[in-house]
């Protein structure tokens, strides 16, 4: 039966189970999951058979006021209580947004883009993340809280996060920031309508020095050898991403827009250098390294990188573990150095 604990004794919990000695997680954890040659990490592990054992609800199940709950508790017990130097609510141009500012400030700025499949998620599901990146990068974040479906569907949260951007590029001053120093990122569908953004910014001659695309989707054919790897077991299954699909694009006809699907789009001039990372374990790996492979064709500057022990969702575990803090202060050592943050 499902554990629903309160939140602060439930990341408690996850915090110390994960804090165990090396050996006590491997003799819970069971024997070594290797597949497609990776090795899936010890804590991840772990966390997926806690997980299993307690009937912890999939990503994206049930009602969708009960996922959309569940998801920021879930975000919040693995994100942990991150420090920054400030944050304020910001309105993007009508879209709600939230800027985090950190202790060793720069006029760098990160637009971040949430994931949830374009259903779930939002500005606190994704608080640590941003609050991480923000005080690791020394960069200044704006998260943006765009539409979800199925209220709204495509195009709904591309629209949103592109006014949004326009909006940051007419107004960077009034954020703090540089507008020759703009990121655009996010994680799953958040990299999905980042790379988005990208494309029109480029097509539209709008400032865009970096792109920080975590585990994008990619491709909606949803095809790859990943996809039938990971389906199911590994956080982020066949079922979510179908519900999420059918919400998010009910047209199917629509499916093939190159702004959703961004394997498909024709790569204009100038586009912004990219860093695309996937997970080892994760449905979208190939669909995300193979967008990193159509950028670099097309003499685009990208770097790709794969954290092949990990699974879907890696970035929001900021709080819990060892593995999760540091790929996550990995993406931001990226970052500051895609911005050329020096302090």
């Amino acid at each position: 039966m499902h554990l629903d604990l309160p939140l602060p004794v439930k990341s408690a919990a996850i915090r110390g189970f994960l804090a165990l000695p090396r050996p006590a997680l491997r003799a819970f954890a069971g024997k070594p999951v290797v597949i497609d040659g990776n090795t899936l990490d010890l804590e991840v592990q772990a966390a997926l058979r806690m997980m299993a054992l307690t009937r912890e609800p999939e990503f994206g199940h049930g009602p969708i006021a009960t996922a959309r709950a569940h998801t920021v508790a879930s975000g919040r017990a693995v994100g942990g209580n991150q420090p920054i130097g400030s944050v304020r609510p910001i309105d993007a141009g009508g879209i709600p947004a939230r800027l985090y500012i950190p202790r060793a400030d720069s006029d760098a700025l990160l637009v971040y883009i949430h994931g949830g499949g374009w259903i779930v998620g939002d500005l606190d599901s994704h608080d640590a993340t941003c609050r991480v990146l923000a005080e690791k990068a020394g960069v200044r974040v704006l998260s943006l809280d765009y539409r979800l479906a199925p209220e709204h569907p495509f195009p709904a949260a591309y629209d949103d996060c592109m006014t949004a951007y326009r909006w940051v590029v007419a107004n960077a001053a009034e954020l703090g920031a540089d507008p020759t120093r703009l990121a655009v990122g996010g994680d799953s569908a958040g990299g999905n309508l980042a790379a988005a953004v990208a494309l029109q910014a480029a097509e539209e001659g709008l400032p865009l020095a970096f792109q920080l695309l975590i585990y994008p989707a990619t491709d909606p054919k949803a095809g790859t050898e990943s996809h039938r790897l990971f389906d199911a077991g590994f956080f982020l299954t066949r079922a979510a991403m179908d519900r999420a699909s059918d919400d998010y694009v009910p047209t199917p006809a629509q499916r093939t827009h190159p702004r959703h699907a961004v394997i498909d789009a024709t790569v204009p001039a100038g586009l912004a250098p990219a860093y695309v990372c996937t997970a080892g374990f994760d449905p979208l790996r190939d669909e995300g390294e193979a967008y990193a492979d159509k950028l670099a064709a097309a003499g685009v500057e990208v770097e790709y990188e794969c954290f092949t022990g990990q699974i879907h969702g890696f970035a929001n575990w900021t709080g819990a573990g060892r593995s999760g803090p540091a790929a996550v202060a990995r993406l931001a050592e990226v970052l500051k150095a895609g911005l050329a943050v020096t302090a």
